[in-house]
């Protein structure tokens, strides 16, 4: 067994992450900055997009590298995501209370813009698009 609280190489990297958010209609793009830490199968952090500044609490699964967080705007409301960590990014869906709901693409920022190029603007994110990207 390893050391306590050390992370195993499923885990996604710790530090500045970006990506973007699908909102329709029209699935327009919406970007969002990310400083994310995986610790102990959880996440938390902040960031920063075009509704305002937010907080991350959620958790992930190393083995099925399943992840789900809340994303909170201080003051305001609650933002639920729910995605999967492949190759270099994680992708999913968001939801408000069920009322709204999208999808979502966020990667390490050393991975540079060119990460986020060659994204389809639609609602559903594809797997294709985080693997061997």
């Amino acid at each position: 067994m390893g050391e306590e609280g050390k992370d195993d190489a499923s885990s996604p990297p710790s530090g500045a992450w970006k990506g973007y958010y699908l909102y329709s209609p029209g699935g327009m793009r919406h970007r969002q900055d990310l400083t994310l830490t995986f610790s102990r199968n959880m996440i938390t952090g902040d960031g920063m997009d075009d509704v305002g500044k937010f907080l991350i609490r959620g958790r992930y699964d190393g083995d099925g590298r399943e992840t789900h967080w809340t994303k909170t705007y201080p003051g305001s409301h609650d933002v639920f995501y729910r995605g999967f960590y492949e190759g270099k990014c994680i992708w999913g869906t968001w939801e408000t209370d069920g009322l709204n709901r999208g999808g979502f693409r966020i990667w390490p920022a050393a991975l540079g813009e060119a990460e986020g190029i060659e994204e389809k603007a639609e609602v559903d994110v594809e797997v294709s698009d985080c693997v061997g990207a």
